[in-house]
């Protein structure tokens, strides 16, 4: 925190600058909730973009600032998500506080997330550019594929595991948990807005804090020139493995949060598209604008909701408008534009200051 505090003035308006949009956005859809003037297929809404929001920052770290291709993280948002569901399954008798119960279970997906990470950040992370999106690619199918055919189930006797078929042989009134396929049913639904705005803001501190420490300097270094930065002794491979880690605990969390959010989780939902779904988020937010990132993750899930109406012709919508945007936010004179009212306003405001 105290790096926060001692920000030079421009990136202090950016990081302060962000927390206040995401508080103001909390205040102004609370207000709307309490008035009822959100519609209901908004609020449900809400959680799912908060995790997507999360999940849009923690790849950013990875992306945006260490400069890494991941195509991965849907597999950590798996991890998280099926572990915190059976740690929420496991303590609903002996935690009855249904948000203390939930920050133990997104403490515990964060930290298996955070395992999974670092298992697969120790060959993974040796690689670079292509390879290393292919390897990631690949790791996240696994843990789909390897979800798919995990059993658990707790009886008397306690906790039962097996792969490919359920043979837990669970005593009488034990509970399956982890049905492979079937995935993890009859979920009591905890996630809220307040957790989420929370944990979004969580992500933030915890993601700015890096970038504006020695640690996020020689991130950047690693982005810019891999070979310079291993010249000045920077250890490439720790400071790579720091973010991955960092991210996928992120990602556990987030992948928590949206499974609290409903009755039925399968793993089959955290698969290559939804990496792909994130990896956008990121690209058209800006690489290494967290803000951007979060604005893209609550416009891009929005969209399609708000395009029903058009049935069949939905997603051919989406998609065109998602074209329309990326070729937008890359043309010269577009970016010029927006150049020149930041200068107008600028130049107003010193205007003003001048008494002019």
């Amino acid at each position: 925190m105290k790096r926060l505090i001692n920000l030079k003035r421009p990136e202090a308006r950016r990081v302060y600058g962000t927390y206040a949009l995401v508080a103001l956005a909390y205040v102004v859809l609370q207000t709307m909730i309490s008035t009822r003037t959100l519609s209901s297929s908004m609020r449900g809404m809400l959680v799912p973009i908060c995790a997507y929001m999360v999940m849009a920052v923690a790849l950013n770290l990875v992306v945006g600032v260490l400069g890494e291709l991941s195509l991965g993280h849907a597999g950590f948002m798996s991890v998280g998500a099926f572990t915190g569901v059976a740690c929420a399954i496991l303590l609903q008798d002996l935690v009855p506080f249904a948000p203390l119960r939930l920050s133990v279970s997104m403490a515990a997906g964060a930290a298996f997330a955070a395992l999974a990470g670092f298992l697969i950040g120790i060959p993974v992370l040796r690689l670079k550019g292509d390879y290393l999106a292919i390897v990631t690619l690949a790791f996240g199918e696994i843990i789909k594929s390897v979800l798919n055919n995990f059993y658990m189930g707790v009886d008397k006797a306690g906790l039962h595991f097996s792969m490919l078929a359920d043979t837990t042989g669970l005593l009488p009134g034990g509970r399956l948990i982890v049905g492979g396929p079937m995935g993890v049913g009859g979920i009591r639904k905890i996630a809220t807005f307040g957790a989420g705005f929370a944990l979004v803001m969580i992500a933030l501190v915890v993601v700015y804090n890096l970038i504006n420490s020695r640690m996020g300097r020689a991130f950047q270094a690693v982005r810019d020139d891999r070979i310079a930065a291993e010249s000045v002794g920077i250890d490439v491979t720790r400071y790579k493995m720091t973010a991955f880690v960092v991210s996928a605990a992120l990602a556990g969390a987030a992948g928590c949060l949206f499974a609290m959010n409903y009755s039925t989780i399968v793993a089959n939902k955290f698969d290559f598209n939804t990496s792909i779904l994130i990896l956008v988020f990121v690209v058209l937010g800006g690489q290494g604008n967290m803000l951007g990132s979060i604005v893209a993750a609550a416009a891009l899930t929005i969209l399609p909701e708000k395009l029903r109406e058009f049935r069949d012709y939905r997603m051919l919508i989406y998609a065109v408008l998602l074209i329309a945007i990326m070729l937008g936010s890359n043309n010269a004179a577009v970016r010029n534009f927006f150049a020149r009212l930041k200068l107008f306003g600028r130049a107003s405001k010193e205007e003003a200051l001048h008494g002019h």
